[in-house]
């Protein structure tokens, strides 16, 4: 393994946004590798929570038609935005593909909550590192509006979704630099 080539790929991870996407579509066969690569992040008790729905094609528009339609249902006419009506449906439609990133509560209740939900975040960045070495944009977004998913998707007893991520191509040209603080401001030693 190239620890420097890993050590960038984390350090130049990145939320590469839909309205940045372009129009070459992300493979079938990527995502794959994708959910292949999630499926290998830890879980305490091997739970493995993670579960993913995908939204490709005609789906997608679906998806951004009971989106905004919700927002519009659930928001209070004073508070209604019409630009975020519209940037909600235009996410789905930017995206080559969206991922419902979910989490199935253990039955047994083995371990805490928490955990599970660590645990898909876990999936979800190995999906983003996969993304990033690939070169393939990713958004993960977890608005109000997961709560109102089991309108939309099946979903198992116990298992909820925690958000979307967003995938698509878009032109490398584009500055996605960023930059962090100091790990020494978010560190305590005890020797």
């Amino acid at each position: 393994m190239n620890n420097e080539y890993l050590n960038r790929i984390i350090r130049e991870r990145r939320a590469i946004f839909p309205s940045q996407y372009n129009d070459k579509p992300v493979s079938k066969e990527f995502i794959r590798v994708l959910l292949e690569n999630a499926n290998w992040a830890p879980s305490h008790r091997l739970t493995e929570p993670w579960r993913f729905k995908i939204v490709m094609g005609e789906a997608k528009d679906r998806l951004g038609t009971f989106l905004s339609d919700t927002y519009t249902d659930i928001t209070p006419e004073e508070k209604f935005s019409p630009f975020k009506h519209k940037k909600i449906k235009n996410k789905c439609t930017a995206a080559s593909a969206i991922i419902a990133i979910c989490m199935q509560r253990d039955p047994k209740e083995r371990v805490p909550e928490w955990e599970e939900i660590a645990a898909t975040a876990m999936a979800v960045q190995n999906m983003w590192l996969t993304c990033a070495a690939n070169e393939v944009g990713c958004y993960w977004s977890s608005p109000a509006l997961i709560e109102y998913m089991n309108e939309f998707f099946d979903f198992e007893e116990g298992e909820r979704c925690l958000g979307f991520l967003y995938l698509g191509n878009y032109d490398k040209e584009e500055d996605i630099t960023s930059k962090r603080n100091p790990i020494d401001e978010k560190v305590a030693w005890y020797d």
